[in-house]
């Protein structure tokens, strides 16, 4: 089979970089090998958050000269980032996802563990702030869907109360879910979520008006929209006052949503997907990477003019570490790894762990290497990427955005086949 480009991974970065080709009327294919790194979302991203150990609030592209020079953001550049970056609300709104945040000046969010934490854009429906220091409640009342286990309520009323906000607690209960209660396995967000529809719906909304008292708000687990966001919005017109959500332990509502959403825009856009496939190896010759292979398709190639690779970093095993080394499993592509494995880490937990700064290297448009040779139409991205610590810096969902995005817009440049 034959595309214009091919996308190996169906995360957040390659389902973004393909729907760009796409949009551009290029033929294009999406190889995912399943669940990955979205389904841990907590329905905000983030742009950059800290920089040498000092919080940004105001301003976080104004920062980017402050980073290394390897730093993905400094490959792009502050004004090519500023560029690719104000694309995101529109594309996530054109797939049905409605956002709010600002690139001039990060706003906070609430963590599930009652933290605030520096944020770009977060969904509509989930708590944000545009201040760490003054709430914008006096009361709120956090309600729980009784037995749901994936829920901290007493976390989130410790770090309100932090903040003078005072926090009243509740569970409720609708017989619709009662299926569900019959096995603890079986009360997660997602299955919660396909059961509150329409009067479930309704029936949640009344029981929570019942407990909600004299708050200026309600809180609540992230349990309601997987598909897309009309149950929230029927639930929120009918609760008195305002309601806001929290993501919950994975998977997570607005992460499903958030794949789910992207996935069937890449589609609608006359894109082809292949779930539940894995790259095994490609053949590359010239510099060029023509053609790649995969588990289910065995010995039928998949060929394009140009590649990307978004398959993630250890967790989604875009990269691979045993005993002895660190690797790229796909098409053994260089890596910025030095030392052996003792060095790879800090035994003290909350240090910065090198390991996590591991990753393909690239030139300035983000074309990896083999052997000390650049692949000319093949483009990394996200968090397969070296040259950054996306849980120190806060920046893991911009680079995973802005790259795709640099990619995109490098492939779409050059013309189709």
């Amino acid at each position: 089979m034959k595309f214009d480009t091919i996308i190996i991974g169906g995360g957040l970065s390659g389902l973004v970089s393909a729907i760009e080709s796409a949009r551009a009327g290029r033929a294009t294919a999406i190889v995912s090998a399943g669940q990955s790194a979205l389904h841990f979302w907590s329905g905000s991203f983030e742009l950059l958050g800290n920089c040498h150990g000092e919080t940004i609030i105001d301003n976080p592209l104004g920062y980017i000269s402050r980073l290394e020079e390897n730093h993905p953001y400094r490959k792009i550049g502050t004004e090519g980032l500023q560029r690719m970056l104000a694309r995101v609300p529109e594309l996530l709104k054109e797939a049905g996802m409605k956002s709010t945040g600002s690139l001039q000046r990060n706003h906070f969010r609430l963590t599930p563990l009652g933290f605030i934490k520096p944020a770009w854009l977060t969904l509509d429906d989930y708590v944000a702030f545009d201040s760490d220091t003054v709430l914008p409640w006096k009361k709120v009342a956090l309600v729980n869907i009784y037995s749901y286990l994936d829920f901290y309520p007493r976390f989130l009323e410790f770090g309100l109360r932090n903040h003078g906000v005072q926090c009243s607690m509740a569970s409720v209960n609708i017989p619709q879910l009662n299926t569900l209660r019959k096995s603890t396995t079986e009360m997660r967000a997602t299955n919660i979520s396909r059961f509150l529809t329409d009067d479930a719906v309704d029936a949640l909304a009344e029981k929570v008006n019942a407990v909600a008292g004299d708050a200026e708000a309600v809180i609540m687990p992230a349990v309601l929209g997987i598909f897309s966001d009309e149950p929230v919005n029927r639930f929120r017109s009918q609760v008195k006052c305002p309601v806001w959500f929290v993501p919950t332990t994975p998977a997570s509502v607005p992460g499903v949503r958030c794949q789910l959403s992207l996935r069937d825009y890449f589609i609608r856009l006359g894109g082809q997907y292949l779930p539940g496939d894995t790259v095994k190896h490609g053949v590359i010759s010239n510099h060029r990477l023509e053609r790649i292979y995969t588990e289910n398709l065995g010995d039928m190639p998949l060929e394009a003019e140009n590649f990307v690779i978004s398959t993630g970093s250890f967790f989604g095993h875009g990269l691979i570490a045993d005993m002895e080394r660190i690797y790229e499993p796909v098409f053994g592509l260089d890596l910025n790894v030095s030392g052996g494995r003792t060095e790879w880490y800090r035994k003290e937990l909350y240090d910065a762990q090198p390991y996590m700064g591991f990753g393909v290297i690239t030139d300035d448009k983000f074309r990896p290497s083999r052997k000390g040779e650049t692949i000319d139409n093949l483009y990394a991205t996200g968090a397969l990427l070296s040259g950054f610590n996306a849980l120190k810096e806060g920046s893991g969902a911009g680079i995973t955005l802005a790259t795709a995005l640099s990619a995109a817009e490098n492939i779409n440049g050059c013309g189709t086949i």
